[in-house]
This record gives structure tokens, C-alpha cells and sequence, in this order.
């Protein structure tokens, strides 16, 4: 007996770690509230979202990127690849929507990042394969919402709040970059308080009338985190009552008449289109000279973004109340945050 004991347990000590280091599994919910289980390390991931890819790399962690989303470049801008240039190497096995399930499979991951809306064929197709599926929309929505591109929720600023910081951490703990992602979410956090305080005496019927525009007339309404953008920057979104990305005409923008156009940073021509098409010269905005092509960090787009938050918010407040933020050094805000995530200073493109 006295010879068994410690051999009992030597064995009873020894089972975590066997069954640790032989089962090596983990299980996580994404944010469409599926139960995900993954390997214990992630070392290959495919990302098909430029939003997780920009996080991935904010997050330090492109070293355990296997692929990424074919419309990359065209989604982050001309400009991001000098904050990571091994994704020019990266193979581009699908997209948003889109899939080739071949050239996945020789990638050979151990998860996949795709979008919120992503088919459920093409989810299927993926762990049909036998590899994990995660889904990020950095937005809490109820299951009939969650995978549509324009979620309608009850409190659009609480559902990206909380939704955001999920997501993040979701990506940091899937990729084992949990103190990176708690450190995205704590400065975003902090960063917002001071806008909220400079704008906190601005009445409703203050806010400046804004609009943004993108190729062909398409703007953003509700249901987007850009319309949560303009909101918390003290702007009001003349196209507020219209539901995600939407085609409007020259008609609806010339009755709407806003103060103040912001165009994204992708597409500088519009800025020049509408500065010179004479059907634009009528609109406030274009008479006052206020058209402003947003910056690189700024990131309106449909989901938030970190530093959309902290710097893009920031910087859209400053252009609509320049004296309640006459003493933010934008390029200053911007590269003290670029150095921390993206280790690189901030050049000004604008």
C-alpha cells in the first residue's frame, strides 16, 4: 500500500496536465452568440474582415496570421500597409461574402475571423472543414439582427459600447493578446470622457448639421457606428432617419443642406467632385469651405474602430466646435496613440 499511494498520487497530480497538454481545447462564444471551441493556441488565423485584421495588427499579432481578406488594401486605405507590410505577403483565400474553400484549406488554420453577415454557407463550408469560426461585429444585437450589415437595436451608442470592448477582447483572447486588447479598450474609454465633458452644454438644436458623403451618393443614416461617430462629435447627421448605407440623390442632400461634409480618407476624389460639380455649390457646406477629408485614423466606418474612437471622434469634434478643443494638438493626440499600438509615429497625410 505505502508504494502505491505516492504513485496514486504522482498520477492524480499529473492528469490536468496530461489531459491539458492531449485535449488542448478551449471554448469561447462569438458575436453571434455561438459556441465556439478552439485550440488551446491559435498560432495560424485567417482573417476575412479588415475590421479583426486591423485590430490584429494594432494587437501586435500578424506573426500568427495564416491569411487575410482579398479586399484588404481597398478597405483599410492606399496608405495602411507601411503600419504592416508583411500583409502584402499574405495569401487572400476569400472575403467579406466570399470564399474559396481550397485555398483555405491549404492555409491549413486554426481558426477563421470572418464578419458578423458573413453567408451561413460560407460558415458551414468552413466547419464542415473541421476549423473554427469566429464571427465579430463589434456590436451587441439581438439573434434576429446580429448577422445583418445594418442592425436595428434599441440604443444604438450602448449596443456599440458594449459590443465593442467584446469584440476586442474577443479577437485578444483568441489570439493570446488579452493585456493588448484590455489596453485598446481602456484608452478608448478614458479618451471618449473628455469629448462627452467639452460637449456636454451643446443643445440639440445646436448640434452643426452634417453629412457624409462617399462615391455615387451613398451615405451613412442609422444603424452604423459612423452615425454614432457624427452624434458623439456633436454633429447632427442630416441623413439620421435613413437605415445603414444608403444611395440618397442630389435632391435629398441639397434639401437636407448641411453645415459641414466629411468625406473618408479612402476616397479623396469625392472631395475634389464635390468642390467642383456645379450641382454641389449651392450646399452650405461647399459655399463655407467646409469640406474636410477625414484622416487615416479616423475610421468612419459601419463598425468602430479603436482609434475612431479615441482620435477619429475627437478630431470630427474639433472641425464641427473648433473653440471648445482650440487646445488639442490633433498630430500630437495621433502619435502618441500610434506609437503605443501601431509602434510607428503618425505621418499626416492631410
Amino acid at each position: 500500500m505505502k508504494s502505491r499511494v505516492p504513485a496514486l498520487l504522482l498520477a492524480l497530480l499529473l492528469a490536468p496536465l496530461m489531459v491539458t497538454s492531449g485535449h488542448a481545447e478551449r471554448i469561447v462564444t462569438d458575436q453571434l452568440g455561438r459556441t465556439v471551441t478552439l485550440p488551446d493556441t491559435v498560432s495560424r488565423a485567417v482573417v476575412l474582415q479588415h475590421q479583426t485584421l486591423n485590430l490584429v495588427v494594432q494587437m501586435n499579432a500578424t506573426g500568427k496570421l495564416a491569411g487575410i481578406l482579398d479586399q484588404w488594401k481597398q478597405q483599410l486605405g492606399a496608405n495602411y500597409v507601411r503600419l504592416a507590410p508583411e500583409l502584402a505577403k499574405l495569401p487572400m483565400p476569400g472575403g467579406l461574402t466570399k470564399l474559396n474553400i481550397e485555398a483555405l484549406l491549404q492555409l491549413k488554420p486554426d481558426a477563421v475571423f470572418v464578419t458578423n453577415y458573413a453567408p451561413a454557407e460560407m460558415i458551414g463550408q468552413i466547419e464542415k472543414a473541421g476549423i473554427p469560426v469566429i464571427a465579430i461585429s463589434l456590436l451587441s444585437a439581438p439573434p434576429g439582427e446580429a448577422t445583418k450589415v445594418s442592425p436595428v437595436v434599441a440604443d444604438e451608442q450602448a449596443a456599440y459600447e458594449s459590443g465593442f470592448a467584446e469584440g476586442v477582447r474577443l479577437v485578444g483572447t483568441v489570439l493570446d493578446r488579452k493585456d493588448e486588447a484590455e489596453g485598446l479598450v481602456a484608452y478608448a474609454q478614458a479618451k471618449r470622457k473628455l469629448l462627452a465633458e467639452r460637449l456636454a452644454s451643446v443643445a440639440p438644436g445646436q448640434r452643426v448639421s452634417a453629412y457624409m458623403a462617399n462615391p455615387d451618393l451613398n451615405t451613412y443614416g442609422s444603424g452604423k457606428y459612423t452615425g454614432i461617430m457624427m452624434n458623439r462629435a456633436g454633429a447632427a447627421n442630416v441623413a439620421a432617419a435613413l437605415q445603414g448605407f444608403k444611395q440618397v440623390t442630389m435632391e435629398d442632400v441639397l434639401k437636407w443642406n448641411p453645415a459641414v461634409i466629411f468625406v473618408q480618407e479612402r476616397y479623396p476624389e469625392v472631395v475634389e467632385e464635390i468642390r467642383r460639380a456645379p450641382a454641389w455649390q449651392p450646399i452650405e457646406a461647399v459655399k463655407a469651405g467646409r469640406i474636410y477629408l477625414m484622416p487615416e485614423y479616423a475610421k468612419a466606418w459601419g463598425y468602430p474602430m479603436p482609434e475612431a474612437m479615441v482620435l477619429g471622434e475627437l478630431w470630427m469634434a474639433k472641425k464641427l466646435y473648433p473653440d471648445r478643443f482650440a487646445d488639442i494638438d490633433m498630430q500630437a493626440e495621433a502619435d502618441a496613440y500610434y506609437r503605443r499600438f501601431y509602434r510607428t509615429g503618425y505621418d499626416s497625410f492631410h
